[in-house]
């Protein structure tokens, strides 16, 4: 007979409270491989474009990029890619055994380059746009 244990309601967000840093690591990385996979469709969307001709994908590269809100989503998206690689990278050293004792600060490390990396860009990719 197998036993089970009372995981709780959806609604107890008291229980958030308790997770540990492998939880929120697992969580980021789900959530930032959906945003990638989003991405790629909407990347796919844009090049598809160039199929009628270029005088169209050209127009539609300057359209996009003279929004200050698709700067904005280009910081994120550096934000999500850069954590999920690194987090990607960190997943496969403990799968190798290497860090495994180490691996709630290697997260938090992934969190803290990721936040250095997408703040240093910011000039880069708002530039000319506020």
């Amino acid at each position: 007979m197998s036993q089970s244990y009372d995981r709780g309601t959806v609604e107890d967000f008291g229980r958030w409270r308790s997770f540990t840093a492998g939880m929120w690591a697992w969580i980021f990385h789900k959530f930032t491989g959906w945003v990638l996979i989003g991405y790629l469709f909407t990347h796919i969307a844009v090049l598809s474009t160039a199929i009628t001709g270029p005088e169209v994908y050209n127009t539609t590269i300057q359209g996009l990029e003279s929004l200050a809100v698709v700067r904005l989503l280009e910081v994120g998206l550096l934000a999500v890619a850069v954590f999920h690689i690194l987090n990607g990278v960190r997943l496969l050293m403990v799968d190798l055994g290497v860090g495994l004792e180490a691996q709630q600060e290697s997260f938090y490390a992934s969190l803290i380059i990721t936040g250095a990396i997408t703040v240093a860009s910011v000039p880069t990719f708002l530039a000319g746009v506020f």
